[in-house]
């Protein structure tokens, strides 16, 4: 796709995050005292598809939210960030949906989600998506809308030829038959362990699930290891992306950061390699600041951090 930017269909979340600064995460029955409330735009599928668009893609966003001020303020931050929202449905019956996000000095957080109107995401969101497609365009899909419409969206996508990314998270038990024809299914460890069925902690446990998920039928199985790296396997077999050491402020949207980036590279045709290590830089590099869509790097930002050339 040399000369052309590349195009990604996003169906997935849309989010107002309202994030708590505490000194250490609680334990469960305890309470603890926060420093201060914080209100970002974020989700899932809408902090993948501004991701991709900071990093120079032309990206359509398909999703739903409720008809009230927050999701007033989620199409003004899309549009604000160049994300075409045409395909983002109004709900008539839920509110837009919510994350309660507890983030502590370490950027280690605690997220408990409302799916209010990304619930309601069924067939006519996908067929929003589907027909929003161009010949060789990507789409992304997260677990953060209703899976009926992830499985549809990702079998149709497959048999008209679509280039697909799956973000498996939050983690869930899938048919193994949903990973076949995927371009890449990405997961941290425990989503890992959770698809696998088999606990996932470390380099080599992840290198074995990274082959696993290829092996199901994805063309590049990825587990991210935060601070430690990145493990993958396509054809080539499993190998690690050695990390990008950062000290972490707010991990909320590093996730995100590295499947939108990713989604980018695999769709500029850059080999796993080097579309790996470009979206392992932009997830270290969201992990430096607060919030989630405000989070997301640039190009310009990967190339101040840490000297790497994003492809034109």
């Amino acid at each position: 796709m040399s000369g052309t930017r590349s195009h990604l269909v996003v169906l997935g979340s849309l989010n107002t995050d309202f994030v708590a600064r505490v000194g250490e995460l609680p334990r469960p029955g305890q309470t603890v005292l926060g420093e201060r409330l914080l209100t970002f735009a974020g989700g899932k599928g809408a902090n993948q598809a501004v991701a991709a668009a900071r990093l120079g893609a032309r990206v359509t966003m398909v999703g739903r939210v409720g008809r009230d001020p927050r999701g007033d303020a989620l199409f003004t931050e899309l549009e604000r960030q160049g994300v075409d929202t045409r395909g983002v449905a109004r709900d008539p019956e839920e509110p837009t949906g919510a994350a309660l996000i507890v983030v502590d000095r370490a950027g280690e957080n605690q997220i408990a989600v409302t799916a209010g109107a990304n619930g309601r995401v069924d067939a006519t969101d996908v067929a929003r998506a589907l027909e929003a497609l161009e010949a060789e365009s990507m789409l992304a899909l997260q677990l953060e809308i209703p899976l009926e419409a992830v499985a549809r969206a990702i079998t149709e996508a497959v048999r008209r030829g679509h280039r697909t990314i799956l973000n498996a998270a939050p983690g869930m038990r899938l048919e193994p038959g949903l990973l076949r024809g995927l371009e890449a299914v990405v997961v941290n460890q425990d989503e890992a362990g959770v698809l696998i069925g088999r606990a996932v902690a470390g380099p080599a446990a992840a290198l074995a699930a990274a082959r696993d998920l290829h092996l199901a039928g994805a063309r590049l199985g990825v587990v991210t290891l935060g601070a430690a790296g990145t493990a993958f396997c396509d054809h080539q077999g499993p190998r690690l992306a050695e990390p990008f050491p950062v000290s972490a402020v707010d991990t909320t949207a590093a996730g995100d950061a590295f499947v939108g980036a990713l989604a980018v590279a695999l769709g500029a045709d850059l080999p796993p390699e080097r579309a790996v290590r470009l979206a392992s830089a932009a997830g270290a590099a969201a992990a430096t600041r607060e919030g989630a869509q405000s989070s997301l790097p640039t190009a310009e930002d990967l190339k101040a951090q840490f000297g790497l050339d994003w492809p034109d």
